[in-house]
């Protein structure tokens, strides 16, 4: 039985999710094509609540990403998007540059590695540092080598959505806060997307429900073989007598066995420096505290196979993450390793961030972007870091696969 629709409820392009990918993805709709109708569904009541505002802000250089790899066309891509556009808009960023550090003998040839990946990449001014030369950039870390790398930068990415979608809706675009999606009938020709408070018809459904995708996918994709796993970052600040210890961002180096990068230090905008975040296991979806839990949210994907190997392969990781979770002491020692001077009373809780991390029913983490598709609905079922950096490419890209189904 199809729903009663108003006209005004019409639309060419329904969009699910007002982070910072779907609202960059509707603006670039609106600028290719201004007579579309577009619409866009937020749950809560503003836009980029979770992930896109709870991040740690960075404007990554993809000095990580396979050369080649989606990851890294967008975030060059991307990168320089970013730049032009919060010069034209006027939106704040801080290009301060970022050190990964090697701390032991044994990260010294995945320094090398990391390297030529970057060059690779085209990140032809980034440098090696040797162990003096590590404290002309940060006097106050520690390492045996280093990779400078100056693209890195600090932006707020809420503020940058939130003028995506001033563009947007000045070009005729539509945002519906507290509309939360629960369910999609599919027509032939059109869907209906039905809220809570409305039906909205539309030619095409765009996802990017970040932490929900699957969940959203689900509704108009049977026998889906991935499932978003939330896992919270938890962070610390220093307090502000000991700010001048950070000058810019230092990272670890990265350990290629884990799909995290390790705490790390991040001076922001406003001078505060956060150090974190640490990666556990959340029990609620949006699960931002420790006490947070939903058991339907949780048993959904505990009990879920793909769950049983991710835990199978990287239990030793998560038991040292909610360690360091609970326990300050070993939260500072993660720290030290790139910083000894740094001391516990430093630190002052912070705040969290959930990340939406999607694996497959056999355990394997999605490293790249992904989407599953139909000729009325398209689901962005893994948009992972630096889906915010690149979200003007990403959304580029996602318009352009969109105009070509209506």
């Amino acid at each position: 039985m199809r729903f009663q629709v108003e006209n005004d409820m019409r639309y060419d392009i329904v969009i699910i999710g007002g982070g910072i990918v779907g609202v960059s993805t509707a603006m670039k709709l609106m600028e290719k094509n201004p007579g579309l109708r577009v619409a866009v569904l937020e749950k809560e009541n503003r836009l980029a609540p979770h992930q896109t505002g709870n991040n740690s802000g960075v404007i990554h250089s993809g000095i990580y990403y396979k050369p080649g790899s989606l990851k890294a066309k967008e975030c060059q891509s991307g990168y320089r998007q970013m730049l032009e556009f919060c010069d034209r808009e006027n939106v704040p960023y801080d290009l301060c540059g970022k050190i990964i550090l090697a701390t032991h003998e044994n990260q010294l040839t995945r320094l090398e590695n990391l390297y030529s990946r970057g060059l690779e990449n085209g990140l032809s001014k980034i440098r090696k540092l040797g162990k003096d030369e590590i404290k002309e950039f940060e006097p106050h870390a520690h390492g045996l080598q280093a990779i400078w790398v100056p693209y890195t930068g600090i932006v707020n990415y809420a503020k940058v959505t939130e003028k995506y979608g001033e563009i947007f809706t000045r070009l005729g675009g539509s945002i519906f806060m507290e509309n939360k999606v629960e369910n999609i009938i599919k027509y032939s020709g059109y869907s209906e997307v039905i809220t809570q408070k409305a039906t909205y018809e539309a030619k095409l459904v765009i996802n990017t429900s970040g932490l929900y995708a699957d969940k959203i996918a689900a509704l108009n994709w049977k026998n889906l073989k991935v499932k978003i796993l939330p896992f919270r970052g938890e962070y610390y600040i220093l307090k502000p007598e000991r700010q001048y210890l950070v000058c810019g961002l230092i990272y670890p180096m990265p350990d290629p066995a884990f799909p995290v990068l390790g705490v790390h230090f991040t001076k922001k905008l406003d001078g505060t420096v956060e150090a974190g975040p640490n990666a556990v296991l959340a029990f609620k979806r949006e699960g931002y505290k420790k006490s947070d839990f939903s058991w339907k949210e949780f048993s959904d994907f505990v009990f879920w196979k793909g769950f049983i190997h991710v835990a199978r392969k990287h239990w030793k990781m998560g038991l040292g993450e909610y360690y360091r979770s609970f326990n300050k002491i070993a939260f500072t020692h993660a720290l030290q390793k790139m910083m000894p001077e740094l001391q516990m009373e430093d630190l002052i809780t912070g705040g969290a961030g959930v990340r939406a991390l999607a694996a497959d029913a056999d355990g394997g983490i999605l490293d790249d972007f992904m989407f599953v598709e139909d000729q009325h609905i398209l689901n962005i079922l893994n948009a992972p870091s630096p889906a915010a950096t690149a979200s003007l490419s990403i959304g580029n890209t996602i318009a352009d696969m969109a105009l070509k189904k209506l």
